[in-house]
């Protein structure tokens, strides 16, 4: 199985078992009341979410939040929005950290 196949997602059922104590569970309970509705939408949270996962270029978070955005009613506008908004994140974390680079001017 390739190692970014989403099939690889239906081993996380075997968290459940594997897990030491209540970990597992807490992490799910917590996922589910973090993702949804509040302050925030399922909607947006989605399009956070997926920003998120472009910038630190998770295959399988982007593929899952995708999805989850469209179910929410996201479109396609919306989705490659968060493609340059991801984009430009990334270009300003470089940029920002470049300022180490250079000498402060006193």
């Amino acid at each position: 199985m390739p190692m970014f196949s989403m099939d690889n997602m239906r081993k996380l059922k075997k968290f459940n078992s594997l897990a030491t104590g209540k970990t597992w569970k807490m992490f799910i309970a917590f996922n589910a009341e973090a993702m949804s509705d509040g302050a925030i939408s399922k909607k947006n949270k989605q399009l956070i979410s997926l920003a998120a996962a472009l910038t630190t270029q998770c295959p399988y978070c982007i593929e899952i939040h995708r999805e989850n955005a469209k179910v929410c009613g996201a479109t396609d506008a919306e989705l490659a929005e968060v493609v340059f908004i991801a984009a430009a994140i990334r270009a300003s974390s470089a940029i920002t950290h470049g300022t180490h680079l250079i000498e402060h001017d006193e």
